[in-house]
């Protein structure tokens, strides 16, 4: 009994020392993962730059090394993603054992939720971008070629552009997750959605110009998807703000 009130405390909490070293245990837990897969991906990781590389290839890029080490810096960068990547489960469980003792029971449900759904929008958004988007991108822009200027892209430029690209549209397809956060924690309302929802679609079209070439179809493929992720955002909204008035009203 009194070692655990020396460690635990009298109400049973752990101290701040205690947590300190669960956070340290928890973070070894990933980087040795992590430093394990990143080493097991370095003799494959051109295979792996391959894959990105034939998307280009298909419409005619032709790819180029401007520095001695540049192509071994890309096969890094490839194996550390891919390592990345394979301990995104590892990563999200950690955080999630970390944080369930202090949250109550509805809290631990919207968290787990929140990290897998928001995993899940992720992959999407990177999905898209790899079928759709960058497909017509890399179309458009090899087109800007003509007899006096051929393109001969650098390696390092390349997957930089993809890479960029995947994190944009991850990052967009996070708008449900983010109108359910907010909407549980208070911060908006599916009416203040509903009102901005026509500037919302001026957004959408101006932000679809930005990140993709200058052509009307391109922008069009790209602005829909955005506008029917904000309605999604709309409906989940609705759907948790009814939930937490229920909720409220029961206690």
């Amino acid at each position: 009994m009194a070692a655990k009130t020396k460690t635990e405390g009298q109400n049973g909490s752990m101290p701040l020392t205690g947590h300190l070293k669960e956070l340290r245990n928890r973070i070894l837990i990933c980087v040795i993962p992590f430093a394990v897969l990143t080493a097991v991906f370095i003799p494959i990781a051109d295979k792996f730059l391959k894959v990105l590389t034939d998307m280009g290839t298909d419409y005619g890029y032709q790819y180029v090394y401007l520095s001695p080490q540049e192509l071994l810096i890309e096969y890094l960068r490839i194996a550390v993603l891919g390592a990345i990547i394979c301990c995104v489960p590892i990563i999200l469980f950690q955080i999630w054992s970390f944080a369930q003792p202090g949250l109550e029971k509805g809290e631990k449900r919207m968290f787990g939720f929140s990290m897998l759904f928001g995993l899940l929008c992720f992959c999407l958004g990177i999905l898209f971008a790899y079928k759709i988007t960058l497909p017509f991108m890399l179309n458009f822009l090899i087109g800007l070629s003509n007899s006096t200027v051929s393109a001969a892209i650098s390696i390092e430029k390349y997957t930089s552009f993809l890479l960029t690209v995947f994190m944009i549209f991850g990052i967009i397809f996070e708008m449900p997750l983010l109108s359910v956060v907010l909407t549980n924690l208070g911060l908006i309302q599916p009416d203040l959605l509903k009102k901005v929802r026509k500037p919302a679609i001026v957004v959408s079209f101006i932000l679809a110009a930005l990140i993709t070439p200058p052509d009307i179809f391109s922008q069009v493929m790209v602005a829909l998807p955005i506008i029917l992720l904000y309605q999604v955002s709309i409906w989940l909204s609705s759907a948790f703000y009814h939930l937490r008035k229920k909720k409220e009203e029961s206690n």
